[in-house]
């Protein structure tokens, strides 16, 4: 499952990155990056919660990438750089299907295939600062997710 995940967070990072550089329709661009990129890949459902969900939450997470690079102005960074933490922090912030040192290593390994030189120890500084800076609120977020999923699951029976 790890190497779908990783596959998936890749497709997702491809979709936002050419969505950011191009524009049109980030449906289409996602549904063309899956099919062309997506082989091996049993369910693009994850791809799916990552790509809209960053999309949905993207001027919050533009915000947080601004709070915590502040030297860099959003226009500077690398578009392959803000794609990948983008998904990051959707991960980080948005999301609790994965615990957040994975979802830092997972940008950071991300960065060091598709980015810049020094673009991982970037990815992981502006990371690891929006981590420490909202640990007890990413921790109250993932209790109150597998609270929903177990009311879910009490549900169904």
């Amino acid at each position: 499952m790890s190497s779908s995940r990783h596959l998936a967070r890749t497709l997702a990072m491809q979709s936002l990155y050419e969505w950011d550089f191009r524009g049109g329709s980030l449906k289409e661009i996602t549904d063309y990056i899956i099919c062309e990129f997506g082989r091996g890949i049993n369910s693009t459902d994850f791809t799916q919660r990552l790509v809209y969900g960053t999309k949905k939450n993207l001027k919050e997470i533009d915000k947080i990438i601004q709070k915590c690079a502040p030297e860099w102005p959003l226009d500077q960074i690398a578009k392959i750089d803000k794609a990948i933490m983008r998904v990051g922090i959707f991960e980080l912030l948005f999301s609790s299907e994965v615990p957040p040192k994975v979802a830092i290593n997972e940008a950071v390994e991300i960065a060091k295939i598709f980015g810049s030189e020094s673009s991982s120890k970037f990815v992981n500084g502006v990371l690891g600062t929006v981590y420490r800076e909202n640990e007890e609120e990413i921790e109250k977020l993932r209790k109150d997710q597998d609270q929903e999923k177990t009311k879910e699951i009490s549900k169904e029976k």
